[in-house]
């Protein structure tokens, strides 16, 4: 049987077994471990992506095959890979952020006899996902939430990734119109069309635009430069070198840019156009809104007023907030 979950704190020092789809969900693990105290020997377990291989470089990553949302039998899968592996090692603990990912790495924690610990994700303002309710329904994990709102019955709280942040006035203001830096996500089989859309309709982008455009195929010829996929250290750079930068309200990719100092432009996927499996990317709007980080807007409300206001402030992080790693979350763009 498991036994008890040890405390989990700063400097503790623990063999975690640390797992999380890749985007949002291990952008979020990455900034959260410091302070879960996870020794230099955790195990991560995650996809084997652009932005895996950036966060995790040296470190004891066990990589399993991609899992998009709600794929039951990759799910088991990956739970059956996963299960040796944690039975032939010693860990303190299991803990995850989700998404899919989760259903397969605690439930093999908890059969090898680790005691396991689900962190929902920040996104989840309104309620549980629905990994967090199969786990909640499962009754074997410690459940967290970053929402105290929502908090009571088996759910407990745990700080906030976006507590870290605050947005003030940036001392070097663009002058004439702003360059763009757009990067859509990487979530695959889910294009944003929308975006592309409302960018060419007011006119944003120029030949000083940079484009990551991951999953989705331009219906016509885009100005400026255009990449399916770039390098961490392109992302990086263009990101940087951007006076605005518009990303879809994906967890992963606007906590990035923020650990980069960057107010981005969030715009959220909607279901009913195929651009997520759900919407809620809207919660993240809403909480970006309600603590002042960053500019979250609906693909409707994208206009130039919204850009200029954009390129008038930056992002400061408190080095003392929650989970503060010292490790660059960006370096790809993030589902």
């Amino acid at each position: 049987m498991p036994r008890e979950l040890p405390e989990l704190r700063p400097g503790a020092e623990r063999r975690l077994v640390l797992a999380a789809s890749t985007g949002g969900h291990l952008a979020q693990l990455v900034r959260l471990a410091p302070g879960l105290g996870a020794s230099a020997d955790s195990l991560w377990i995650t996809f084997d992506t652009a932005q895996s291989q950036s966060l995790l470089a040296g470190r004891n990553v066990l990589h399993v095959p991609y899992i998009r949302p709600r794929e039951g039998l990759k799910i088991a899968r990956a739970f059956r890979s996963i299960l040796p592996r944690l039975r032939s090692e010693e860990f303190d603990a299991a803990v995850s952020t989700g998404s899919a990912l989760a259903l397969a790495a605690l439930p093999a924690a908890h059969l090898a006899g680790i005691p396991t610990l689900y962190i929902e994700s920040v996104s989840r303002v309104n309620g549980p996902s629905v990994s967090g309710r199969v786990l909640a329904a499962m009754r074997f994990a410690q459940l967290r939430t970053q929402h105290p709102a929502w908090a009571g019955g088996r759910w407990g709280t745990h700080p906030s990734v976006f507590s870290a942040y605050r947005t003030v006035p940036r001392a070097d203001r663009p002058e004439g119109p702003p360059r763009l830096f757009i990067t859509l996500g990487t979530l695959r089989g889910y294009p944003f069309h929308s975006i592309i859309d409302r960018v060419l309709e007011f006119g944003l982008a120029d030949e000083n635009t940079v484009w990551q455009l991951g999953e989705t195929e331009p219906a016509t010829e885009l100005p400026g430069q255009v990449h399916r996929e770039v390098s961490g250290a392109d992302f990086d750079r263009y990101a940087r070198e951007a006076d605005v930068v518009i990303t879809h309200a994906g967890v992963g990719s606007v906590l990035g840019l923020l650990e980069m100092g960057i107010s981005p432009i969030a715009v959220v996927r909607r279901r009913a156009r195929g651009e997520h499996v759900d919407d809620h990317q809207q919660q993240l709007a809403s909480l970006m809104k309600s603590s002042g980080i960053g500019v979250a807007v609906e693909v409707d409300e994208l206009c130039p007023e919204v850009v200029a206001a954009a390129a008038r402030v930056r992002v400061e992080v408190d080095p003392s907030g929650p989970g503060e790693t010292g490790t660059s979350l960006s370096g790809t763009d993030l589902p």
